[in-house]
């Protein structure tokens, strides 16, 4: 069954800190402040305008399904508006959006940029990192290196081999794993393809990968130190991502792409989310500041077509490669190229909420 999912906050508490609060004591006071409120259950606090060391300011959002610290890379130092910022954050709870969303979309409202957002306590944001001029085009993931191989036959130049740790490994499926990761990953650097290693990424680093997945949860069990050495690992960072408050905190970590779904509805995991759409997906193209990969849901070519049209960078294809890869790829290819050259989809305003209203 879908995993548990916080209730949706109905109402905005806009807080401000003691003066002369240190940064590494706001989280706690935001966290009573918030539980002292009258149903606090049902109301996302943000305390704003902290001065951090290096003289910028940051916000501290505290909500049921996110909580860490706001920036807005490109307005450092910016004063907000209190009274906009309550009402555009109210506008959005009133849509429909949970806390961390609605509070995320204010800022983007008052200062045309959607905001970095923590994953912990510490206010831990990766320098900006150069886009890739190589696209990410069709996007093989699999779990098979056979399969893997059969796509980078055909031309995809963008993979992914995506084994699922069992319940209880055993040194033969550690072997098992090393062997795959080792020949996916000189697979494709013999053909001049980029390999993304779903989970393993410090056996990726290991073996010489350059690129790594990793989902919201598996980034956030790393803890900061973890994703610290991640990060100094060198590797190319691939993230999930399913909410604004999400893509906010993807965007913490300068990744080489940002994943974008699922954008139709999907059978292969069972996720709470409502599917992204078309629209979400070219809204996410607009504001990720990365590239972005749409997932979920593409098994035609048109589909494909489609998300090309919304400005996706790649398309990923999951139970579309079939058993024969070789056969179905070149309609999934012409159907990408011709979204590219065809009128592109406009993105809304704002993205509908991709949790239910329940």
């Amino acid at each position: 069954m879908p995993p548990y999912v916080p209730p949706r906050e109905s109402r905005f508490l806009l807080a401000t800190a003691p003066a002369g609060m240190a940064l590494e004591a706001v989280p706690a006071w935001a966290a009573q402040q918030r539980a002292q409120a009258t149903g606090s259950a049902l109301a996302v606090v943000c305390v704003t305008h902290l001065p951090a060391p290096d003289g910028t300011q940051l916000h501290w959002l505290e909500g049921n399904h996110a909580r860490g610290w706001v920036q807005v890379p490109s307005q450092p130092q910016a004063t907000l508006d209190p009274g906009a910022l309550v009402a555009h954050a109210q506008e959005a709870l009133d849509q429909g959006f949970v806390g961390a969303d609605a509070v995320l979309l204010a800022f983007l409202r008052l200062t045309g940029e959607l905001p970095r957002l923590s994953w912990d306590t510490a206010p831990v944001f990766a320098p900006a990192r150069a886009h890739a001029t190589q696209r990410l085009d069709l996007y093989a993931i699999t779990d098979d290196v056979t399969r893997l191989e059969q796509a980078l036959a055909v031309g995809v130049r963008t993979v992914q081999l995506r084994i699922k740790r069992p319940a209880q490994p055993d040194p033969a499926w550690h072997t098992a794993l090393r062997e795959a990761l080792a020949r996916s990953i000189a697979a494709s650097r013999a053909v001049g393809a980029q390999c993304f290693v779903n989970d393993h990424w410090a056996l990726a680093a290991e073996l010489g990968a350059d690129a790594v997945h990793l989902g919201q949860e598996d980034l956030m069990a790393l803890g900061d130190s973890g994703r610290r050495r991640l990060l100094a690992s060198g590797v190319a960072l691939g993230i999930s991502s399913h909410s604004v408050w999400e893509l906010c905190r993807a965007r913490a970590l300068s990744p080489r792409y940002v994943a974008c779904g699922p954008v139709w509805p999907t059978t292969t995991k069972d996720m709470p989310w409502v599917p992204q759409g078309l629209d979400n997906l070219a809204w996410w193209c607009r504001h990720a500041g990365a590239p972005v990969v749409a997932i979920g849901g593409i098994l035609d070519p048109d589909r494909a077509r489609q998300a090309a049209a919304s400005g996706a960078d790649g398309i990923c294809l999951v139970r579309a490669l079939g058993d024969d890869p070789a056969r179905v790829l070149p309609a999934y290819a012409q159907a990408l190229a011709e979204g590219r050259q065809g009128p592109a989809k406009d993105a809304p305003a704002w993205p509908h909420p991709t949790l239910p209203l329940g």
